[in-house]
């Protein structure tokens, strides 16, 4: 999706929700969308806060749910208890996450087979699927072997 567009979602949402669009909130969203790679919450406060300096950490948490409920950012939990998050892209919504466990680096793979899957089993249980992931946990090959990681600090 367009920056724009992603931007008119967000506005839109708010405005649905009962929300202020603030200078703040926009300078939260801007530097989420214009992420390459997945961050954190911590990550985002430092972008949000080289935009507008009056971003605080508070107004990051409130503010990320409502990223991701508008659909403009996606939510990833790798299982450390610390989320992640990426920029939603139109058309992606099918995709698999395979998560070095030996650097967190998280990685998306096209997996245009998950929906015809997911609703394959449902049915066959009488149940409608809602959501679903598929996420791999892998060692990386280079770090056994060398004792260095390539993706360490690519995050």
């Amino acid at each position: 999706m367009s920056h724009e567009t992603a931007r008119d979602k967000f506005s839109a949402f708010l405005a649905e929700q009962g929300h202020r669009v603030t200078n703040q909130r926009m300078a939260i969203f801007e530097a989420a969308v214009t992420q390459k790679d997945h961050f954190t919450a911590d990550q985002l406060l430092v972008h949000a806060k080289a935009i507008d300096d009056s971003v605080s950490r508070a107004t990051v948490y409130r503010t990320l749910p409502l990223l991701t409920d508008s659909h403009v950012l996606r939510e990833v939990d790798i299982g450390t208890g610390e989320k992640f998050y990426r920029p939603a892209v139109e058309g992606s919504n099918q995709v698999a996450q395979v998560v070095c466990a030996d650097c967190d680096k998280i990685f998306e793979i096209s997996a245009p087979f998950m929906e015809w899957y997911g609703s394959t089993v449902s049915l066959k249980l009488g149940l409608k699927p809602v959501s679903q992931r598929l996420q791999v946990s892998a060692q990386c090959i280079a770090f056994r072997s060398t004792g260095k990681c390539p993706n360490r600090g690519k995050h």
